[in-house]
């Protein structure tokens, strides 16, 4: 007993070490994977639409969709083929959860529609949670790593699919110029709100935009699975609390995202935007940007 108190110290210090190590090592190893999956998305995206948006490509659009693409400037600006954009902000697994400090970027492709979402959640300066999120050729996947270089979650299923394609539509309001893609189609519902519906992969996802006078977008609401095993969509809405300026345009800058339960409302996330960055297309010869 004598010795096995010894070694105790010892063996504690060697299980922290080796904790350490496996959580470096686990780091690591999803840096890699975040860098690949975002090489891949690069590689898949076709080139950004030639030319500038014009005023005769919102003329099939409802008028407050019209004044909302106004509003953001994007009249006389170019197609973003990629996009790469930093948030940080505060987040929590669940309710009665304590809400934590998070960093994360993002990247995506207009076409195909596509995204690679990558966030660190810490305690002081312990990473407690690391995420990626992505939706790719028509499917989602959510990785979740919490503390260990193990995945806790790994999802993929049809709820992943779905919940990956309404994320991707309801931040396409970074990039606002993919609303005039072919893929999709808008519908007024009244002077304040319109549906708007992305198809993709045979797939299609449909949500509630509302706007205010000005044409800022307010809110984003649509049905999105909240987990990957099944049960039905549920109320999901992502109001806008913040706009600032990037590449030009006025766009939401910080924003939070709700789940509307029948238990109430669950907040579980609340982010801004810090930089913002698009890769175009390069310009015609002789045309000046």
């Amino acid at each position: 007993m004598a010795e096995m108190s010894r070694r105790l110290p010892a063996l504690a210090g060697l299980a922290v070490v080796a904790g350490i190590g496996a959580g470096r090592a686990g780091h690591r190893a999803f840096t890699r994977l975040v860098r690949r999956d975002v090489q891949a998305l690069r590689a898949r995206a076709a080139p950004g639409r030639a030319g500038v948006v014009t005023e005769e490509m919102l003329a099939d659009l409802p008028e407050l969709v019209r004044r909302y693409l106004r509003y953001t400037g994007v009249v006389g600006k170019p197609f973003p083929a990629t996009i790469r954009l930093r948030q940080t902000g505060t987040m929590r697994l669940g309710r009665g959860q304590r809400w934590v400090p998070l960093d994360a970027e993002e990247h995506y492709s207009v076409s195909p529609p596509g995204f690679v979402w990558a966030g660190t959640a810490r305690l002081g300066p312990v990473a407690v949670v690391r995420a990626r999120d992505m939706y790719a050729e028509g499917h989602g996947r959510m990785l979740v790593k919490v503390a260990s270089p193990w995945p806790v979650v790994d999802a993929r299923s049809a709820q992943t699919d779905q919940a990956a394609m309404m994320r991707y539509l309801s931040e396409m309001i970074w990039f606002p110029a993919a609303f005039l893609a072919s893929n999709v189609f808008f519908e007024a519902v009244d002077d304040s709100s319109a549906l708007v519906t992305l198809t993709d992969h045979g797939r299609t996802a449909t949500a509630t935009m509302f706007f205010d006078t000005q044409g800022r977008l307010t809110d984003f609401v649509a049905q999105r699975y909240r987990t990957a095993d099944g049960g039905d969509p549920e109320t999901w809405s992502t109001p806008v609390t913040g706009y600032g300026e990037f590449e030009g345009l006025r766009l939401p800058t910080r924003g939070r995202a709700i789940w509307k339960l029948p238990s109430g409302d669950l907040k579980y996330i609340d982010v801004t935007i810090t930089d913002l960055r698009y890769h175009t297309a390069p310009a015609p010869e002789g045309v000046a940007r």
